[in-house]
């Protein structure tokens, strides 16, 4: 579970975010982020009995300020990754913890220009088949409507008058779920996260075939 005094220690974090007060608290910060990865390890030995993940990230708590006008050293948040394994396997999914912005994500943050323009291609050709999974009610409701960066107009060599243009010219296909504190602070938090990553596969499958077929469907995978 995630404890309440996760939570507050974030909480003092944000309000405290030196490296002076973080070194005189670095034994807290340590004991929280074990707990932290015994929860991701958790989530992973869930996903692996749907899924198969081969790689699980705890990310640095630490800040990298070098291009960034914000110069707090540390991040108010504990965030974790779970990449898919394998050629034929795409996406991944995400668990961000924070106090009042905790959420859990997943799809294609950002795709290679040769991955994106196949899914591009794809959905020229047709997108019956995502349109039917991202509006079935299930997913609709676990999930709510797919989000990303995405061109202003169309991407080029793409007319902008396609009928679905809405999906071609995105650059990003995500999905996102935010939670509330005392729903992370439930005892089945670990199985809500698990449950609603379950209800992402249809659109997995349906990426991770696109990007392992050419347009005339041959494979492109051993």
């Amino acid at each position: 579970m995630i404890t309440k005094p996760v939570f507050d220690f974030l909480k003092a974090l944000e309000k405290n975010n030196n490296r002076e007060w973080f070194a005189e608290n670095k034994d807290v910060f340590i004991k929280h982020q074990s707990i932290i990865k015994d929860f991701a390890a958790l989530l992973m030995e869930n996903l692996n009995k749907h899924d198969e993940i081969e790689k699980l990230k705890v990310f640095r708590i630490y800040r990298d300020v070098r291009f960034s006008k914000d110069k707090t050293p540390y991040k108010p948040h504990f965030s974790i990754s779970f990449t898919r394994s394998g050629a034929k396997l795409r996406g991944g999914y995400y668990v961000q913890i924070k106090p009042g912005d905790s959420f859990i994500a997943t799809g294609f943050w950002n795709p290679n220009s040769e991955d994106l323009l196949r899914i591009r291609k794809e959905f020229e050709i047709d997108a019956s088949e995502l349109r039917d999974i991202i509006e079935e009610d299930l997913f609709k409701n676990t999930w709510g409507n797919i989000v990303g960066d995405a061109v202003k107009t169309s991407p080029k060599g793409f007319d902008k008058n396609h009928p679905n243009i809405d999906l071609i010219k995105r650059k990003q296909y995500i999905f996102i779920k935010k939670f509330s504190d005392k729903e992370v602070l439930s005892k089945d938090f670990s199985t809500t996260i698990d449950s609603s990553f379950k209800t992402i596969r249809p659109f997995f499958n349906l990426m991770s075939s696109i990007l392992t077929t050419n347009l005339n469907g041959e494979s492109l995978v051993d």
